[in-house]
């Protein structure tokens, strides 16, 4: 008898535990941003985009979590920094405790990404194609891996986040819908680095972020 009550009692804990644990299992870790620098592809290098990152999160109440930006870099004697190595193993889960990707195989494979899951800190969806305003573009300066760009005579990356004015950013659809292509993290070149070529190209300066523990 008392051994059934032992175990009812753990039960019972367990049960009243549980909603709590898995909560905390799947609490935010990816986002997209709900607004950009307002100074186009300049985000202050990758240091000013983990900044932004990080305040953003911290203002929807994660920010006991260390968050980096889903960027990549160039150089001109060699690839720059991949964004698929800022940003932890994995797993991430949106504002909502969806699923998004187990770990960077899956994330640049088949991620759970669309209009309803790429959510901002918010837990907001971004404009999409076919919304006034479109906004769906994402910066990434990434290839479809997530790796940098090898050495060309292109900007992939607008100066290494750098540049408001001349120059492109590769930019995923975080809707991964449009012109043809679905992917989230590399789908066509920006018209420059200005907000105001942003915006025509179909984004706001908007960009990936992850919690990298």
């Amino acid at each position: 008898m008392r051994k059934i009550i032992w175990l009812l009692a753990a039960s019972l804990a367990y049960l009243a535990t549980a909603p709590f644990a898995l909560a905390q299992s799947n609490a935010m870790s990816f986002f997209v941003t709900s607004e950009g620098s307002g100074n186009g592809g300049d985000l202050g290098g990758l240091a000013g985009a983990d900044a932004h990152c990080q305040a953003l999160a911290a203002a929807a109440g994660a920010g006991n979590q260390t968050w980096h930006a889903y960027l990549s870099t160039e150089r001109a004697d060699g690839r720059g920094e991949h964004a698929r190595l800022r940003i932890g193993d994995g797993p991430w889960h949106n504002a909502d405790g969806v699923l998004i990707a187990n770990d960077l195989h899956e994330l640049h494979v088949s991620p759970n990404i669309s209009k309803a899951t790429a959510l901002t800190e918010e837990g907001d969806q971004v404009r999409g194609f076919g919304d006034q305003g479109n906004q769906h573009d994402a910066l990434t300066g990434s290839m479809v891996d997530g790796t940098a760009f090898f050495p060309d005579d292109a900007d992939h990356t607008c100066n290494n986040w750098t540049s408001s004015g001349e120059g492109s950013a590769q930019v995923g659809h975080t809707d991964r819908v449009g012109g043809g292509n679905t992917s989230w993290n590399s789908a066509h070149g920006s018209r420059g680095c200005s907000q105001e070529s942003l915006v025509s190209t179909g984004g706001a300066g908007l960009f990936y972020c992850f919690a990298i523990d």
